[in-house]
């Protein structure tokens, strides 16, 4: 075996102090976040009943995508590796675009736990004048205020400088805050059983499957379903500091998962039975449940509940400030591998005493409030995010199929069970995704991916001399501009676009994006880098790693 692929971990600057439980309770701590406080409430609007189906079809969608990391992060246990994979296998150009995709969706994590902070805290009369209602295409939405978005910007100020002042700090700080986080759900599912249960409800209103198929569909990626899974990958971010990566990392980023699915399906079941039946007249879309701010919270005082209540709008404060937190942690780790790798400037790498990347925590505090702006509504917010996360995930799917045909001895603690048909089926769960988020987002992604491009672009043109100089490698990344263009030109013809007659229509759309995924992959798979040249690379980002200056985190 190349000694390339035997070599000692890293053991300098970034230390491997974090335990299998510090990696869980990262990913776990992550997926735990604001989405178990509004995901039922969305996904029972837009699918009705079936929105458990939908759960079922998220959670396992992100099961094959993490277990495709899990076999990643094994092999390359680097920091930040979601946005590095790409990098090792395909060079520069893609390594720079799926990086920006792993960047542009950490970095607008931090400010949507902040709008549901915002939200819950209607309950309180201070908090009115934070946000206004209004109806979009026939839908009720609360949107920030002019004070609503400088209460937002002093939420978010605070998060940084918790991340600012020590990453011990933060680990600490966001260990105490997961126990809490996975246990008042599990709490709130416990007592909402057992304190009337309405079976009924599952055929109340315009019935268990009111929009169809499609329903189920587009509550995957657009009612939060898929954005309350996010953040499995965070054990693959902090593998650089892992103890013992190639055991912990697959159990890790699995184990997340599988908590996070149990969680938030039972979330549902009771969410929909604990409904009081003048809550659910009409239609699932517009009955009166659609308008609570705080929808388990509400519920709790609808049965009586008030001490479950306080608890839950203290845990509205609590579980998205974590998720914010270890977020903000990711950016600020993600935006330092990518200016060690030469895609972002110099500047990212430079570090506090503390050992704190103070520049990209900057940046990342500023890119959030600018979020406030045009996204001034949880749900409009979480669209975003989904169709950046898959897109970031899309990377992991095609790296595993190179590394599994170019460099086939290299040791791989987990190997995914029968990848050759799980690596491409990942890939394609992947842009069916992007395809139920649907063109108003996708649009706007696309003008996310074209700002990265200008940014890249203008970085290698002035960054001059640096440490590790991009290997772009144009050859292996042919596939990515036609497959970028290509995924926009579908959505835009599809069911999911504004065309009011699609080409592609229902169940058509998914078929052309599944054969479109499969031409995706397999050309991808050939075009990657020579075998040398992916040895190479990685024994660069090992050299990156050995010279890391960032204080140790802590479990």
């Amino acid at each position: 075996m190349d000694t390339t692929t035997t070599q000692a971990l890293p053991d300098s600057g970034l230390k491997r102090n974090v335990g299998f439980i510090g990696l869980i309770w990262a990913s776990t701590g992550s997926i735990i976040g604001s989405g178990w406080l509004f995901g039922s409430q969305e996904a029972l609007k837009t699918a009705g009943p079936a929105a458990i189906i939908s759960w079922v079809i998220g959670g396992v969608a992100v099961l094959v995508l993490a277990l495709v990391h899990a076999e990643l992060g094994g092999m390359f246990p680097i920091a930040g590796g979601t946005a590095r994979f790409p990098h090792i296998a395909f060079g520069g150009i893609a390594g720079a675009s799926f990086g920006w995709f792993s960047w542009l969706q950490s970095v607008t994590v931090a400010p949507i736990e902040v709008e549901a902070m915002i939200k819950y805290a209607q309950h309180w009369q201070f908090a009115h004048p934070w946000l206004h209602t209004v109806v979009v295409d026939g839908e009720t939405q609360q949107l920030l205020t002019g004070a609503g978005i400088a209460v937002a910007i002093v939420l978010m100020a605070v998060v940084t400088v918790i991340n600012l002042l020590s990453v011990r700090i933060l680990a600490n700080t966001n260990s105490a805050a997961t126990w809490w986080k996975v246990a008042i759900p599990l709490l709130v599912i416990i007592v909402l059983a057992f304190s009337g249960f309405h079976g009924e409800n599952f055929t109340a209103a315009d019935g268990f499957l009111p929009q169809g198929a499609k329903g189920i569909l587009a509550a995957v990626s657009t009612s939060g379903i898929i954005f309350a899974f996010l953040g499995f990958e965070q054990a693959d971010q902090l593998a650089g500091e892992a103890k013992n990566p190639k055991r912990d990392i697959p159990r890790a980023v699995i184990g997340s998962v599988v908590i996070g699915l149990v969680i938030y399906l039972l979330l549902q079941v009771v969410f929909l039975g604990a409904l009081q039946s003048g809550a659910v007249q009409g239609s699932w879309a517009t009955a009166d449940f659609t308008k609570y701010t705080g929808p388990f919270a509400d519920i709790a005082m609808a049965a009586g509940l008030t001490w479950l209540a306080v608890v839950i709008f203290v845990d509205a404060i609590i579980s998205p400030a974590g998720t914010g937190l270890i977020y903000v942690t990711a950016t600020t780790r993600i935006s330092y591998g990518l200016s060690r790798n030469g895609y972002f400037p110099k500047a990212f790498e430079w570090t506090t005493k503390a050992g704190v990347p103070w520049v990209g925590l900057v940046t990342a505090f500023v890119v959030g409030c600018a979020c406030f702006a045009p996204f001034p509504s949880w749900q409009g917010l979480v669209s975003l995010i989904t169709s950046a996360s898959v897109l970031m995930y899309a990377g992991a799917p095609l790296a595993l199929g190179a590394f599994r045909k170019r460099i086939p001895e290299v040791e791989r603690p987990y190997r995914m069970p029968i990848a050759s048909v799980l690596s491409p089926v990942a890939f394609i769960i992947a842009n069916l995704i992007i395809l139920w988020t649907g063109w108003d987002t996708d649009w706007k992604l696309g003008v996310a991916i074209l700002i990265g491009a200008v940014v890249i672009v203008l970085n290698n043109v002035f960054r001059g001399a640096t440490s590790v100089r991009p290997r772009w490698d144009w050859k292996a990344a042919q596939w990515l501009l036609p497959y970028l263009v290509g995924m926009g030109l579908i959505v835009f013809l599809s069911d999911f676009g504004p065309l009011t007659h699609p080409v592609f229509p229902l169940w058509v759309d998914i078929v052309v994006v599944a054969v479109f995924s499969l031409v995706v992959y397999f050309w991808a798979i050939a075009s990657a880098s020579p075998r040398e040249e992916i040895l190479r690379t990685a024994a660069d980002v090992r050299d990156v790693e050995e010279s890391n200056v960032l204080e140790p985190v802590r479990h």
